[in-house]
């Protein structure tokens, strides 16, 4: 009888831990990526993790050609996640990332434009949108909102443009960066837990 007591509850104990995590202001089945300080998102299974640790971190949401590819790689739906190691070489010629300035940069020449591999990203365009936005209960990131126009190689100026969304969380040593406005990014940060 008490074998018999112990296998069910190993038995409904196992069904627990495989069970898809559900967060709980979600609807559907969710990856739990568990984060620096205890910040954990829950991300839907269609999004696919990439990278180790919490420094470099890359959710691919939709069509990529190099998933495994470097910040910069062009064509490739999704958002980084970074750590106080991208952190600290994520402005402009690899220095420190500046909140107040935002646009994490690590690089020195002009990069590929995101949505468009075969032109350069090359200037911020239009209004910029700052403030706080809720990650978590009793967490707010510094965010920036803003809009980079691409340009042929040659300089020429074109329509194609795409908006950069980040999130900052300066204690926790988190920046999250989004050239692609991933729909339910916004909603996957506001409802995330702290352990």
């Amino acid at each position: 009888m008490k074998k018999r007591y112990l296998a069910v509850v190993a038995a409904a104990a196992a069904a627990v831990l495989l069970a898809p995590v559900t967060a709980t202001a979600a609807t559907a089945p969710a990856h739990q990526l568990k984060l620096r300080g205890g910040l954990t998102l829950y991300l839907p299974f269609k999004w696919r993790i990439h990278g180790g640790g919490t420094d470099w971190i890359h959710v691919v949401t939709g069509k990529c050609a190099d998933p495994k590819g470097g910040f910069f790689t062009p064509d490739c739906k999704g958002f980084w996640i970074l750590g106080p190691k991208a952190i600290k070489l994520g402005a402009e010629g690899f220095g420190p990332y500046d909140v107040r300035r935002g646009g994490y940069y690590p690089a020195s020449d002009v990069q590929l434009c995101p949505v468009n591999g075969k032109l350069a990203r090359v200037e911020r365009v239009g209004r910029h949108t700052k403030g706080l936005r809720q990650v978590g209960p009793g967490h707010k990131a510094a965010y920036h909102e803003f809009q980079t126009r691409c340009r042929t190689h040659s300089g020429k100026a074109t329509n194609v443009r795409f908006t950069t969304r980040e999130w900052y969380l300066p204690q926790t040593k988190v920046l999250v960066v989004d050239n692609w406005k991933t729909k339910g990014l916004p909603t996957a940060l506001r409802n995330a837990d702290w352990n």
